[in-house]
């Protein structure tokens, strides 16, 4: 660079003496001496600049050498920190792997754990279940029934449908007379022969009541009138037939009154019997694939006392009563005779099909629109085609519980 500008700075002096008239610079030597001067100083600013320079491009080789000697250090780190990575996240997924393990034994503990309380508790249920139904159903009543030995056709109607019964606890003569699946008028006989013949004097008295009932499941218990009643899937009614009025009224639980009750019996929903252990409701309802429902109900309150779905099914039943707590369903195929029972249930568990004969009811035509026992006459009240009848029992006592 240097070298440059002094070549340039002659080469302007010879310039000047060339074009300029020699008399001019002989005239004005100051003019030279000034521009020789000015040229000394911008040729010394070079050089610094020049120095400056090279100071600076040695310090930025020094400087690149430093930054080539980091990054490759760098470099070396960055392999080095990403194999520690890679270990440290196989050391992770290791970890991960044994915690998940542990935690499946910890569930599968737990499940076994939680299985065992689970049954624990199950057995607790069902013993204190069966000190419960012990309670309820004492050892009182051991009859079961062994046949059906003889019918007697009390009355005929032109009603297919109908239910009629006496008091099941009451000492008093009078029959009560229902026709029809859908009625709200009791007809009140003060005896049975007033009932056969319908010459006797007086005649029976009109009770109208201020519900209607559905179906032929009514019973009579202690004075009061309890029935389905008419428009509710699953209210029964409590009716005191001295006042002729509603003593008192319960929803049964558990989808009853949804589904009939027997198939051959298209207008009853809710069935309800009386025997000696008191009040039953006989129903089916939605998801327990047709199979009875039996309800314990305490009279007094209306309160539900306990209830049991039972292997007996709806399809092909036409009728059920109780006897002694046990649940006898009749059945028969298309609607016609033989009438059969072939499925019992007993909530103690004291007898079984297999402890029991062939019951077969005398044939007739069509199927019982009602069956229900009397435990004070210990007798059947039936309602078959128009015509009311009672059945005669063959009865005899069970095995005691142990």
């Amino acid at each position: 660079t240097m070298l440059a500008f002094r070549q340039a700075s002659a080469f302007l002096v010879l310039f000047l003496a060339a074009f300029l008239p020699a008399p001019h610079c002989a005239q004005d030597p100051a003019m030279v001496h000034y521009i020789y001067q000015r040229f000394q100083v911008l040729e010394q600013g070079l050089q610094k600049c020049t120095q400056a320079t090279k100071a600076y491009i040695q310090d930025f080789r020094e400087f690149s050498k430093n930054i080539s000697v980091m990054l490759g250090r760098c470099l070396t780190y960055t392999s080095e920190f990403k194999s520690a990575v890679n270990n440290l996240a196989l050391r992770v997924e290791h970890a991960q792997r044994e915690v998940d393990y542990l935690e499946y034994l910890r569930e599968a503990d737990m499940c076994i754990e939680s299985e065992d309380k689970m049954l624990a508790e199950k057995l607790v249920q069902e013993a204190e279940d069966e000190k419960k139904i012990r309670t309820l159903l004492n050892a009182s009543c051991d009859n079961m029934l062994m046949g059906i030995k003889s019918l007697k056709i009390v009355k005929k109607t032109m009603d297919r449908d109908g239910s009629w019964m006496k008091d099941a606890v009451s000492n008093s003569p009078k029959v009560y007379f229902l026709i029809g699946s859908r009625n709200n008028t009791v007809w009140e006989f003060s005896n049975m022969r007033a009932l056969m013949e319908d010459s006797t004097k007086p005649g029976p008295r009109k009770l109208i009541l201020t519900h209607s009932w559905q179906g032929t499941g009514q019973v009579i218990y202690k004075g009061f009138l309890f029935f389905h009643n008419q428009g509710t899937p699953n209210e029964i009614i409590k009716y005191n037939l001295q006042k002729r009025t509603v003593e008192d009224r319960m929803l049964l639980p558990g989808g009853a009154g949804r589904a009939l009750v027997y198939q051959h019996s298209p207008s009853t929903y809710i069935d309800l019997a009386v025997d000696e252990y008191g009040l039953w409701a006989i129903h089916s309802g939605p998801g327990i694939h047709g199979h009875l429902v039996l309800t314990k109900i305490e009279p007094g309150t209306l309160g539900m006392e306990h209830s049991w779905v039972t292997p007996c099914k709806s399809q092909d039943a036409e009728a059920a009563f109780l006897l002694c707590g046990v649940l006898y369903v009749v059945y028969s195929f298309g609607g016609h005779g033989p009438h059969r029972i072939t499925c019992v249930y007993d909530p103690r568990g004291t007898i079984s099909e297999e402890d029991l004969p062939n019951l077969f009811f005398p044939r007739r035509p069509r199927s019982h629109s009602m069956i229900h026992y009397n435990a004070r006459d210990k007798q059947l009240y039936a309602w078959n085609d128009g015509n009311q009848i009672i059945y005669k029992l063959q009865i005899k006592r069970k095995q005691p519980l142990k």
